[in-house]
């Protein structure tokens, strides 16, 4: 549900995306999507937590790759949506525009989802090699950089390799990409280990700005990673985590994937909420403002 009497220019399974000629608002919803689904219930505060948290990485990574930022302020918000800035605050992003790679980079640090599967049937991940003896959770010896195709909403992302990467953007942009991943992702994941923070995995997307290339979208939150509490990390099993796995988890016991998923009980909801505010306030070390 939203509260904005303005129409936006697209709309994803969670922001809301209005076009302002020179720049973006991008506005983080409460929505939440699981199995390609937008649910019906929301996640209160979740749109809230992915902006806040968002910029709170775009700060920590300057010196490690451009971003998109303008403001987060709003007063800095066009005329127009001032009628709205109650809702607005804390959960829109003034963005520059940028011209977006149609891929999506990927960087796991440890063996988990898409890519446990395809090790315990291959020996590789997204046709990456890896060593023998590895189970669930397993942390890799390095990070990896697997990319995936950006699929449309009722799509699925496609797993593909470096070089078919290459051909859909060219070498030199390509291994731009994987260079900036690999660098963010140990940047992030240096800090949230400080944190008592495990980043399994995480999506990045980049887009180009007047030749350069930066971060863009979101980065580094619960909708776009796996984060794990590292006292309670344990080799060969399911982790905990601070993301929406909780909520793909109860619809994996209550649902059988036909027709329309069902709506979530508000205990569901409530404790969904609470993991995301965690981890705000694990990553961040400040206390979220609701």
């Amino acid at each position: 549900m939203t509260v904005i009497d303005i129409k936006p220019d697209a709309q994803g399974k969670v922001r809301d995306v209005y076009d302002l000629g020179d720049s973006l608002l991008l506005v983080a919803t409460d929505r939440i999507s699981a199995f390609d689904y937008i649910l019906e219930d929301e996640i209160p505060y979740k749109g809230q937590v992915l902006t806040q948290l968002s910029k709170f990485w775009f700060e920590l990574l300057d010196g490690v790759v451009e971003n998109h930022l303008i403001s987060t302020e709003v007063e800095d918000l066009p005329e127009q949506f001032q009628p709205y800035a109650d809702y607005l605050r804390g959960r829109f992003m003034l963005v520059k525009k940028a011209e977006m790679f149609p891929t999506e980079c990927i960087v796991r640090g440890y063996l988990a989802g898409s890519g446990l599967k395809e090790y315990q049937r291959e020996g590789t991940v997204c046709g990456i090699q890896l060593p023998e003896g590895l189970v669930n959770s397993s942390k890799l010896p390095e990070p990896i950089f697997t990319p995936s195709t950006k699929a449309e909403i009722g799509d699925h992302d496609e797993n593909i390799s470096f070089e078919r990467c290459a051909e859909i953007i060219g070498d030199d942009a390509a291994v731009t990409l994987r260079d900036l991943s690999l660098a963010v992702y140990k940047r992030a994941r240096d800090h949230a280990e400080r944190q008592g923070i495990i980043i399994a995995d995480t999506k990045f997307e980049f887009g180009v700005v007047d030749g350069v290339v930066i971060l863009a979208d979101e980065v580094l939150t619960p909708d776009s990673s796996r984060f794990w509490p590292g006292n309670e990390y344990v080799e060969g099993k399911d982790q905990p985590s601070f993301d929406k796995q909780f909520v793909r988890d109860w619809l994996t016991a209550n649902w059988d994937r036909t027709g329309t998923p069902p709506r979530l009980p508000q205990d569901v909801i409530d404790k969904t909420s609470e993991k995301y505010i965690q981890a705000y306030e694990k990553i961040t070390g400040k206390p979220f403002e609701k």
